[in-house]
């Protein structure tokens, strides 16, 4: 699939990234803890036998009784903050919730479900899954658990997922309530190994030019997008939108995968070099399903990772166009070593660089607090809403074998950036957003028109039907009034399309296409898709370089 300078990947590492997504485990470019004896002689220092002494005097001698197991539990995160935001402690139960994620599965009964209302209402049911061999339908509302009531009783959704969820192989009783029927159903759903997708929408959004929403790097993800392309290439896509907005990272063996599929033969991919100045290299090797057809992958400040490793291997190969705002910042690599009772350490033992050399490690040297604000900082300070407001240090400056300047320190600049469009924001649609009123107005008009919903096959269909829908807008606009938020005209006017987006979008999430439904109707609205589609209907420039460099530069403060 690719070439590797110097070795064979075996062992498990981590790319891991303090965002919602959570520690995301890869394929490794280093050797664990358990290969390296000098390293792991260097650990009998005096600091260590300190810390040692402390927890047996304390387990002997303490004057009340103290639980080891709970005090050592504590004491391992504590030791671990003091070194980078990414070398973290799970465990056991926190590691195998963990891995669900990476490993691309996870056991239950194969729903995909929402709580707006303080009930369990199925949106989706996995094709195939426990729940659609039960018989169990989108729209009906789970009320029961083991004859133990769940809905309207203010559950938390983590005890409800806790419920539902079970080995594989082992049964739940369920009593639903379906729309026309009086008196809950009840349902035995047998729990089965349910998979989760790293491509979660693949469709045309032009006749020739194809879109895929690339979610996370799990273990299936080289596959799947393998399996995207082709088929996107059999209806006739000769263009390509990857969108890796909001993708936190994953397997870093599947970053290079896919890497591979659109750079041509022996092209640098990615390097890791630890401590010791050990360098590792990843090459492509040109069979890839798509080296030479114009690409544009999407990033923002939630590309994190892998994402990062696979947008600084197009940039810096002058592949394609990166399009967005600037990416999370992520380039270390942790190894996970497991403890013996299950737990696992997921420690720091290396950067990643990207082909120019660039490391995109945002700084962390003023502590986690204020390396987890970094995000949030980058919108006080304008940076999500200006490229003139992102500054560089001349001393983070590289350049490409194209020309193009890029810069390392602090995620991946895009080629071109979009700004966070907040224009039509105004008050009435931050009431109806913040107080879920819009969401829940979508789950009840698919409740209404479930009949059709269902019978929806293409987005050509969906499309006619929202077109024989002329009062969508009107109808929210009294449901919400209901609610208690008065009409203001003027700001509905102003807002219109944002709702309606999201409206078609989350009612099209509800029928049986899913999230191509979704993004399909929220593209309408996403400014950073219609730049890649100008990008891809423009004459394709020989070096693919569709822009200057046009961000502002200081040089670093002392």
């Amino acid at each position: 699939m690719y070439k590797n300078s110097k070795f064979t990947i075996l062992l498990p590492t981590v790319i891991a990234c303090s965002l919602a997504a959570g520690m995301l485990l890869g394929s490794s470019l280093l050797r664990s803890g358990a290969d390296r004896p000098a390293r792991r002689a260097a650990l009998s220092v005096a600091g260590t036998d300190k810390l040692n002494m402390l927890l047996r005097l304390i387990d002997a001698q303490y004057v009340d009784t103290v639980r080891m197991d709970s005090l050592t539990e504590e004491i391992i995160p504590l030791i671990l903050e003091n070194l980078d935001p990414h070398s973290m402690y799970f465990s056991a139960k926190d590691l195998a919730q963990a891995n669900e994620t990476i490993e691309g599965e996870f056991d239950g009964i194969g729903v995909v479900f929402n709580m707006a209302t303080d009930t369990v209402v199925v949106l989706n049911v996995i094709a195939g899954g426990p729940s659609a061999k039960a018989g169990i339908q989108g729209g009906d509302r789970i009320v029961t658990v083991e004859d133990s009531t769940i809905a309207g009783v203010g559950m938390d959704q983590n005890e409800v997922v806790k419920r539902l969820r079970g080995p594989r192989g082992s049964e739940v009783r369920l009593g639903i309530q379906r729309s026309g029927i009086d008196g809950p159903i009840p349902v035995t759903v047998r729990r089965d190994a349910i998979p989760i997708k790293s491509i979660t929408a693949s469709y045309l959004i032009r006749p020739d030019i194809g879109y895929i929403k690339f979610d996370q790097f799990s273990v299936n993800a080289y596959k799947e997008l393998s399996e995207a392309i082709g088929q996107l290439k059999g209806q006739g896509m000769q263009k390509l939108i990857l969108d890796i907005r909001g993708n936190s990272g994953g397997l870093l063996e599947q970053a290079i995968a896919i890497s591979n599929e659109f750079l041509p033969a022996d092209k640098m991919i990615v390097y890791t070099q630890d401590r010791a100045g050990n360098r590792e290299t990843q090459y492509s090797d040109g069979q890839g399903e798509f080296t030479d057809e114009q690409l544009v992958v999407l990033i923002d400040e939630y590309s994190a990772s892998s994402s990062e490793i696979l947008a600084g291997a197009l940039q810096d190969n002058d592949r394609g166009t990166i399009i967005g705002r600037r990416s999370y910042g992520k380039g270390l690599v942790q190894s996970q070593i497991p403890f013996p009772d299950g737990s696992a350490v997921r420690l720091t033992v290396a950067r990643y660089y990207t082909p120019t050399g660039r490391s995109i490690q945002k700084p962390y040297s003023d502590g986690t607090e204020s390396y987890n604000r970094e995000l949030l900082s980058r919108y006080e300070h304008n940076e999500l809403f200006s490229a003139d407001s992102i500054h560089f240090a001349d001393s983070l400056k590289y350049v490409t074998e194209g020309g193009k300047v890029v810069y390392g320190g602090g995620g991946i600049m895009p080629d071109i950036f979009v700004p966070a469009d907040t224009s039509d924001m105004t008050p009435y649609f931050r009431e109806v957003a913040g107080r879920n009123i819009l969401y829940r107005f979508t789950l009840d008009y698919t409740d209404r028109h479930r009949a059709q919903l269902n019978g929806i096959r293409t987005l050509e269909e969906l499309d006619r039907f929202f077109g024989s829908q002329p009062d969508l807008l009107g109808e929210f606009v009294r449901y919400a009034a209901r609610q208690g938020v008065a009409p203001k005209p003027a700001e509905i006017e102003r807002s219109k399309e944002v709702m309606l987006a999201q409206i078609k979008a989350y009612v099209g999430r509800n029928t049986p296409l899913e999230d191509n439904a979704f993004y399909h109707n929220i593209q309408s609205i996403d400014n950073v898709v219609k730049q890649a589609l100008e990008v891809l209907s423009a004459p394709r420039p020989d070096n693919e370089l569709h822009v200057r460099d046009t961000v502002a530069r200081t040089e670093p403060s002392l």
